[in-house]
């Protein structure tokens, strides 16, 4: 999740945003168990810039690559 959370702030910095122009969060899950344990890693870099996208937490029995546990996709607005 952190590596998630790193990447996503690294594409909005390359399109000159914050995590306060995220309008929407989409997570896909492979374990949706061990994504609400971790979630916290989420909502405490989310919570740090003040922002409360509306989220979906999507169970998926697999990703497009082996080994990935979740994929976030996040819509952001300027």
């Amino acid at each position: 999740m952190v590596l998630v959370m790193d990447n996503l702030e690294a594409v909005l910095s390359a399109a000159e945003m914050t995590l306060t122009n995220v309008t929407m969060l989409s997570i896909f899950s492979t374990d949706v168990d061990q994504t609400m344990q971790n979630f916290d890693v989420l909502a405490n870099r989310l919570g740090a810039s003040g922002v409360k996208p509306p989220m979906t937490l999507v169970g998926v029995t697999r990703l497009a690559l082996p080994g990935l546990m979740f994929e976030l996709e996040a819509k952001a607005a300027d």
